[in-house]
């Protein structure tokens, strides 16, 4: 005699093949992210934003700041621009503000 499951026990079975295949796809779909993510770092990493061309570290104050030489942008990662104010005083802040005032 054959005996067949209960229908709670197959719903069970059948909960857990969906969240077995819901958390494949969320690691694929985590994978995919952080391949494309690794893509565009590729592709972008030190490059200017404003013209596209290489930028270069240099030091300013035992800071290193990244420079375009193409179109002569400056770009600060974060925290960067706190350190030069530290270094320069508030006067550069103040310039600064005035910038985009």
């Amino acid at each position: 005699m054959i005996r067949k499951p209960s229908e709670k026990e197959e719903e069970y079975f059948k909960r857990q093949e969906i969240e077995r295949l819901k958390k494949l796809q969320e690691e694929k779909e985590k994978q995919m992210k952080e391949e494309e993510k690794k893509k565009l770092k590729e592709l972008h990493y030190m490059k200017c934003p404003k013209c596209g061309m290489d930028m270069q570290e240099i030091d300013y104050k035992g800071i290193k700041i990244d420079k375009c030489f193409s179109c002569e942008g400056i770009f600060l990662d974060k925290g960067e621009l706190e350190a030069v104010v530290r270094k320069e005083g508030e006067g550069i802040l103040k310039k600064i503000s005035k910038l985009f005032s």
